[in-house]
């Protein structure tokens, strides 16, 4: 690594409303205090977090640089320039990890190219705490991200999903839109075989956290408000 340029800090944020420091280490707030230079998902979003892990931090010296989908590869192109001039950079998620289910991939890879050194700080994964809590295989898993939107084609995925779990003896993870979550946990329900295994995990290291691992069979007597809540579905057909 070039020893000129700064580092890429991968910094978490909570997975909601909780308090920064009851899910995220002393090394997170320790670089945000350390760090002016920011690529955010969404600016108000990002100070807000920062004020509250550093609220002694000057927010007029901060310069945020929004990574979203309206971004153009030119422009994210130009966010490691401050690196290169001697300065750290966080990429700041949204909620989570960055990177991971999470816009910041690209960056990353262009830390590699550029040989700036990439330093991923400990926080709360949601797909990493929902998979470690599911009993399921944590040997052998895949994310999937979403499904598709379309019935038919969602309950295909669906099945196309549980047959690869039992050849591969695989867990796979997928999440939602939460506005969509009574939808696919109601698809699940009337798609998967009873005997295979489905984790539904909910508002994750939240007050109103909900983990659970049931057979479909035992699933169709569980009621579960869904509705809005950040959601990680997990199935294993054994």
């Amino acid at each position: 690594m070039n020893n000129t340029f700064g580092n890429l800090y991968l910094i978490p944020t909570t997975l909601g409303d909780n308090e920064p420091l009851e899910v995220l280490p002393f090394s997170v707030k320790k670089a945000v205090e350390e760090i002016n230079y920011f690529i955010v998902e969404n600016e108000k979003s990002a100070r807000r977090f920062i004020k509250k892990i550093t609220p002694s931090k000057s927010q007029p010296n901060l310069k945020l640089f929004v990574l979203d989908k309206f971004t153009t590869e030119l422009e994210s192109k130009a966010y490691l320039d401050a690196c290169l001039q001697g300065n750290n950079v966080g990429l700041l998620s949204e909620a989570g990890v960055p990177a991971i289910a999470d816009p910041g991939a690209n960056i990353v890879m262009q830390a590699h190219f550029k040989n700036i050194r990439v330093v991923p700080l400990v926080g709360p994964s949601s797909i990493v705490l929902a998979m470690m809590s599911s009993g399921l295989n944590g040997q052998n898993f895949a994310f999937n991200g979403y499904l598709p939107i379309e019935k038919s084609e969602r309950k295909k995925a669906i099945k196309d999903l549980e047959k690869l779990s039992k050849l591969k003896n695989q867990s796979q993870i997928f999440i939602e839109t939460p506005y969509r979550n009574e939808k696919l946990l109601a698809d699940l329900k009337s798609t998967l075989t009873p005997t295979t295994f489905l984790c539904v995990a909910v508002d994750i290291t939240l007050s109103a956290e909900y983990i659970k691992t049931l057979k479909i069979s035992d699933w169709k007597r569980e009621n579960v408000d869904l509705h809005k809540r950040p959601c990680i579905f997990i199935i294993h057909k054994f």
